[in-house]
């Protein structure tokens, strides 16, 4: 069965996510002086803290509501936390915001990454983002794209989920619900379609349910069928998109 749609995880897939930058706590201290003409009224540790107490609140709301796995929205708890933060122009604290998330950790591209989604964006296939992402990564993914001499544009409109748009997040199962339904109106099955992930619990399992082709993604070798590293997913998919069958232009 050919592939006609690849869908990509995000965090751990795409990009790798590392430790904060050495120098972290002296940013964060600029961050607020430049922003809000002060010293922070947290720390750095004592906020991520605090953002964690405001998300399993959020959480325990949603659960008790019959939503299993809810998704919060970020600059909710960011502005909870920090309340000096809502005089800000909304322009400015979405700025805030992604300066916040660069200081809290290091993200880049999987060097692998960089020549499947080259060598995909040149084949006759669809290609979507399934994420538990907030409105930041969409910057991140921007930047690290474009720094890449890729677009975000590679991947159509109408194929990225990102959970914070929705309310719930991977692995409910009305993600891959709302995915085969975007997939079935281009005329794609899910026997057509692979999901690639890191993570069995919120990737590959929930995927493999809706009858979805996965590839979880691993550092070590894995069986270069359904796992392994990102060149012999490359190696894979040579072979099974080649002479696939487009319903139309992928940046449609």
């Amino acid at each position: 069965m050919k592939v006609r749609a690849v869908l990509f995880d995000i965090y751990g897939t795409l990009f790798r996510v590392g430790l904060p930058p050495a120098d972290a706590d002296l940013q964060w201290q600029q961050l607020f002086e430049e922003m809000l003409g002060g010293p922070p009224p947290l720390n750095r540790l004592h906020f991520a803290a605090a953002c964690s107490r405001a998300v399993a609140r959020r959480h325990e709301t949603a659960r008790a509501r019959g939503i299993p796995h809810p998704e919060v929205l970020w600059p909710a708890v960011v502005t909870e936390v920090i309340p000096e933060l809502r005089r800000l122009p909304q322009s400015q604290l979405d700025r805030f915001i992604y300066r916040q998330m660069q200081i809290g950790r290091h993200i880049e591209l999987y060097p692998g990454a960089v020549p499947v989604l080259r060598m995909l964006s040149t084949r006759h296939c669809f290609l979507g983002l399934v994420s538990n992402a907030q409105a930041y990564t969409l910057l991140e993914l921007k930047l690290h794209l474009g720094r890449a001499g890729l677009d975000l544009e590679h991947f159509r409109p109408d194929l990225r989920f990102f959970s914070f748009e929705h309310g719930y997040a991977k692995p409910d199962p009305h993600v891959f619900q709302w995915v085969t339904n975007r997939l079935d109106s281009l005329g794609v099955g899910p026997t057509e379609t692979l999901m690639v992930g890191d993570r069995l619990d919120n990737d590959i399992e929930p995927a493999r349910v809706f009858g979805l082709q996965t590839w979880h993604l691993q550092t070590a070798t894995g069986d270069g069928r359904t796992s392994g590293s990102w060149d012999r997913l490359r190696a894979w998919l040579e072979q099974t998109t080649a002479g696939a069958e487009s319903a139309s232009d992928t940046r449609s």
